[in-house]
């Protein structure tokens, strides 16, 4: 039997997380912007959601938060935390490396023409405050798969050509262990709000992973989804093994894209939620597809592991009963409470990057355990502020209560090496 599983890498949320509306075309953190935050309830709902996962029989892993306020970044352009305009401030604060599915798009080994997992980081040059998150990440990405027999750690796809990560990327195969198809999906500007993945960027990744022409497709965010606030297309469509579970108006050419995938992998089962059903702004407004679709150990069938807005939505939590009722391949509803997420516009695939491979060859200091995620529990309880306003971002008590709460983190992981 292969080693290979899929292991889900949560970002942990950081001790800066903040409402400070940074995200054109994020409805939910525009709306939310200026409110107070909760970073210790923030990182302890997404360690628990975690632990749900384990709880499952689920591979999980993580990743650390990076270090914030960026100062390196805020030196580059000339200022500080105490001298720097309230917006870059503010960009230099953000905690958005906790949606690890923006980290990195992942081509695992049986794809790839040399056999090994490729992982390219995400340049997320589109909006200033997730502009320098690379370095960081990319830094943990050369540590947690550093074996160079197994994975190949790329570099970012340089400007002009934004590129998003796994959030406008999708899988489908008959298992995770064996050859699949890669879906790449791209925006194109014409709304109210920017397109953040380019054509050009995907190609580009598909091209440096290795994907061989029968093995990658490329497709568009539908504009309508776009303008919606729909701003990655993880908002309406979520990828399984052999499932693809979408909206109706996820995709400008959907009859195209669904001929193509059912050319390339006849057994696809493409379940399309129609927009009467369930409107396009009840969907986003739910993150109903922002689910994490993972197929459960032993026989059990597919399960979504939801935020708990899609369950408090009639129309959503309708259909999904209705459709777990009937004989298809999700089976289970798991709803979680990631609100504080929820809140700045990321539900529980947000929070994850999805890498298939051997856990073995991981540095076991990013893999999680139950005694790991207690840990970890542990130094968030007792250092992670309780609440943050956007005014008191200039804060020095602030500033170094964040810097000692990360440290604390990265010492009792083993990782102290991250810190700079």
């Amino acid at each position: 039997m292969s080693a290979l599983v899929e292991i889900n890498f949560d970002g942990i949320i950081g001790p800066s997380h903040n409402y400070a509306g940074l995200s054109l075309g994020n409805i939910a953190s525009s709306s939310n912007a200026g409110e107070t935050a909760y970073p210790r309830e923030a990182a302890l709902q997404g360690i628990a959601k975690m632990q749900h996962n384990l709880g499952l029989g689920l591979a999980q892993g993580f990743f650390m938060p990076l270090d914030r306020p960026n100062q390196s970044w805020l030196a580059s352009l000339a200022t500080t935390a105490a001298d720097a305009e309230p917006h870059i401030r503010a960009a230099a604060f953000s905690a958005s490396s906790m949606w690890a599915a923006n980290a990195a798009t992942v081509s695992p080994a049986p794809d790839t023409d040399d056999g090994k997992c490729h992982l390219t980081v995400a340049n997320l040059q589109t909006m200033p405050h997730r502009s320098h998150e690379w370095p960081g990440t990319l830094a943990q990405l050369k540590m947690a798969f550093a074996d160079h027999d197994h994975f190949y750690v790329h570099e970012p796809i340089p400007s002009p050509f934004g590129d998003e990560g796994a959030a406008n990327h999708m899988r489908l195969c008959s298992g995770h262990d064996v050859t699949g198809i890669e879906i790449f999906i791209f925006g194109k500007s014409g709304g109210p709000f920017p397109a953040r993945q380019h054509m050009e960027a995907s190609k580009a990744v598909a091209r440096k992973h290795g994907l061989s022409d029968d093995r990658a497709l490329f497709a568009q965010q539908s504009e309508t989804a776009i303008a919606a606030g729909a701003f990655h297309n993880d908002v309406v469509a979520v990828a399984n093994e052999r499932v693809l579970f979408t909206h109706e108006q996820a995709f400008e050419y959907p009859d195209a894209l669904y001929d193509a995938i059912r050319e390339k992998l006849p057994e696809t089962e493409i379940i399309v939620v129609p927009a009467d059903q369930v409107s396009l702004a009840d969907a986003i407004k739910s993150y109903l597809f922002n689910a994490q679709l993972v197929t459960l150990p032993d026989g059990g069938g597919m399960a979504l592991i939801l935020p708990s807005e899609a369950r408090e939505n009639e129309a959503v939590w309708r259909y999904l009963t209705d459709l777990v009722a009937g004989n298809g391949p999700i089976r289970r509803l798991c709803p979680v409470d990631v609100r504080q997420s929820m809140a700045n516009g990321g539900g529980p695939a947000c929070l994850r990057l999805r890498v298939v491979a051997d856990p073995a060859t991981v540095d076991p200091r990013f893999l999680a355990t139950p005694e790991k995620l207690d840990a970890i529990t542990a130094v968030v309880t007792e250092r992670w502020p309780e609440a943050i306003r956007p005014d008191q971002l200039s804060d020095p008590h602030l500033i170094d209560t964040i810097s000692k709460a990360r440290q604390q983190l990265l010492a009792v992981c083993g990782l102290a090496e991250l810190d700079r």
